[in-house]
């Protein structure tokens, strides 16, 4: 008896974690296709399926992503992402894409990506590039690419890119999520709605809060 609730036990570990797997990534498609219905009022994972019968090519279709944007803000940087919000094709699909426009010395500002790994190859240009691993070791893990090189960021780990050159730089990303979540550190951190405490972000950062104030000034 005792060995067989033994065996009962591993198998229903065995099954736990192997859901938790298949958890661990967008939900796998069940038809060829599920194209996101935005006029539903149905609120799932993703969105609904719109009927397969008014799906049409120009729901997988996208123009314009040779037309360069504009870096013009504070950081001279602009990422264009192709989601499921812009291509309703890919619902379900588990990717999404974003051009990344750099000017002379620009930056993509340290960020996460919460629902996915990234992998980046640039097309124009050279960049610096970097992700900084969990906690305790905070190892930061860097990179110099040129044009036609790839780099991957895992899943869950700050990143960055910085425009090395004097000319414009321009680079191709894709994610293993149809909606890949973004959380700009620095953004987040002193740009809150409201106000994260300076008392709170003074004791963390180890300066004073006339600093703090000044920097979610900034934001």
């Amino acid at each position: 008896m005792a060995s067989n609730l033994s065996l009962l036990l591993i198998v229903a570990l065995v099954a736990a974690l192997s859901f938790s797997q298949a958890l661990a990534r967008d939900p796998g498609a069940l038809q060829d296709f599920c194209v996101a219905d935005n006029m539903s009022k149905v609120i799932v994972n993703g969105f609904a399926c719109k009927d397969p019968e008014l799906v049409k090519a120009d729901d997988f279709f996208l123009s314009g992503l040779n037309v360069p944007r504009s870096t013009m803000n504070k950081v001279g940087s602009n990422v264009t992402l192709i989601n499921a919000n812009i291509i309703s094709g890919l619902n379900t699909l588990g990717i999404s894409m974003a051009r990344v426009d750099y000017a002379p010395r620009g930056l993509n500002p340290p960020h996460i990506h919460p629902r996915a790994t990234e992998l980046q190859t640039v097309l124009e240009g050279s960049l610096y590039v970097g992700f900084i691993t969990s906690n305790p070791e905070n190892k930061l893990v860097t990179k110099v690419l040129k044009k036609g090189d790839v780099f991957v960021f895992p899943q869950g780990l700050i990143h960055f890119q910085f425009n090395l050159g004097r000319t414009r730089a321009l680079a191709m990303s894709f994610l293993s999520s149809q909606n890949p979540g973004v959380i700009t550190i620095a953004n987040t951190v002193f740009g809150s709605k409201p106000n994260i405490s300076d008392d709170i972000l003074a004791k963390a950062f180890q300066v004073d809060k006339k600093t703090v104030d000044w920097i979610q000034s900034q934001f």
